[in-house]
């Protein structure tokens, strides 16, 4: 804080809507953190923000997004050199933060861990002062070992005006063929948080492995897609291998390479091409055969080799949850906005005649 403060800041923020139109119809504005290949900023393009920045370290990751979406302003730094200050005034924060410091196979050793980048996401908070805030992580953050940690964030986010939850959701539980439970933090400005709820898994049935994947199977003339397809009838079990201390292209060690054998999928590598006519044994996933199991669409490309490609489609954020958090998080920032510029009526004791609930309303 005191090189802040010995420092002028650049007059520089996010531009801001013609007078003539309201703030509650305009697209709001998202700066995206650890990018990575793009799993959570397309689902919050779909959700309906315009993304100002992704900000992400591995050149591979870049030329993917660079690659599906051209006109992203994709920034190839490290976060830690990342000032915020062009970005003033961001509707939304958003990224997934590295694992590693929480999750097992990284050893959980949480702030002691120099990939923890959670400070640099509260340092950019602090920034930007963006009005809401979506950062993702993996289920070992909610373990009560990280219980003073995570309060810890809580209580800087309140120091800074906004209000703090976290939640677990099953990406299956939102059209995604695979079991991978994801923890998001959201906060919000004290303007948004009253019309802020969690969304709820869809209602339709879970996806299988085998209806996501068997068009794809078939692709290269397999006679055998559809008898696979039918035994690949359950969702998946987590893809790992996002690690760069792993080692080739596999679905990951010997307990999940079976759970991927009882679908009929031999994970002892990733394949080059979809099996071809002929093709007699347990097939092996493609890397865009596994972005479909991440909840990728089929046309979302991944540059550089294989290894590499598989390690940005194990490390990525699931759309579709993406998609789901940043919906409610936009319908909350309209409902506030819409609030904000409704005509003040009146009633007969001089009471505001809109609850918020009634503002909120007004979106539906």
């Amino acid at each position: 804080m005191v090189i802040l403060d010995q420092l002028q800041l650049p007059s520089v923020s996010i531009a801001q809507p013609p007078r003539n139109i309201s703030r509650a119809r305009r697209p709001y504005t998202s700066l995206e953190i650890c990018a990575g290949a793009g799993g959570s900023a397309l689902g919050i393009e779909q959700a309906g923000f315009e993304h100002v920045a992704l900000i992400e370290i591995e050149a591979a990751a870049c030329a993917t997004l660079r690659l599906n979406r051209p006109e992203w302003n994709v920034l190839e730094t490290d976060l830690r050199q990342f000032t915020g200050w062009p970005y003033i005034g961001v509707d939304l924060l958003s990224g997934g933060v590295p694992c590693p410091p929480f999750s097992k196979a990284g050893l959980q050793q949480g702030v002691d861990d120099e990939r923890d980048l959670f400070p640099e996401a509260l340092r950019l908070v602090e920034v930007c002062k963006p009005r809401a805030v979506m950062l993702e992580n993996v289920p070992g953050l909610m373990e009560n070992r990280f219980a003073d940690y995570r309060a810890q964030i809580d209580a800087r986010l309140a120091e800074l005006g906004y209000q703090t939850d976290w939640r677990i959701f099953q990406a299956a539980d939102f059209g995604v063929p695979q079991l991978r439970p994801r923890v998001l933090c959201v906060a919000l400005q004290t303007d948004v948080a009253p019309f802020f709820a969690w969304p709820t898994k869809a209602d339709t049935a879970p996806v299988t492995v085998g209806a996501a994947l068997r068009k794809m199977m078939a692709s290269a003339g397999w006679e055998g897609a559809d008898t696979w397809a039918e035994r690949a009838n359950k969702v998946g079990p987590t893809l790992v291998g996002g690690s760069k201390k792993h080692g080739g292209p596999d679905l990951g060690p010997t307990r999940a390479r079976g759970e991927w054998a009882k679908l009929g999928v031999n994970g002892l590598g990733i394949a080059n091409e979809p099996p071809p006519l002929g093709f007699v044994g347990q097939p092996k996933l493609t890397v865009p055969m596994t972005a479909v199991i991440q909840g990728f669409p089929p046309d979302w490309t991944f540059s550089g080799k294989k290894t590499s490609a598989y390690r940005q489609v194990g490390n990525a954020f699931p759309p579709p949850v993406a998609r789901a958090v940043a919906t409610v998080i936009e319908r909350a920032m309209r409902a506030a906005d819409t609030r904000k510029s409704a005509p003040k009526m009146e009633k007969s004791d001089g009471a505001p005649a809109r609850s918020e609930k009634e503002a909120a309303r007004l979106l539906q």
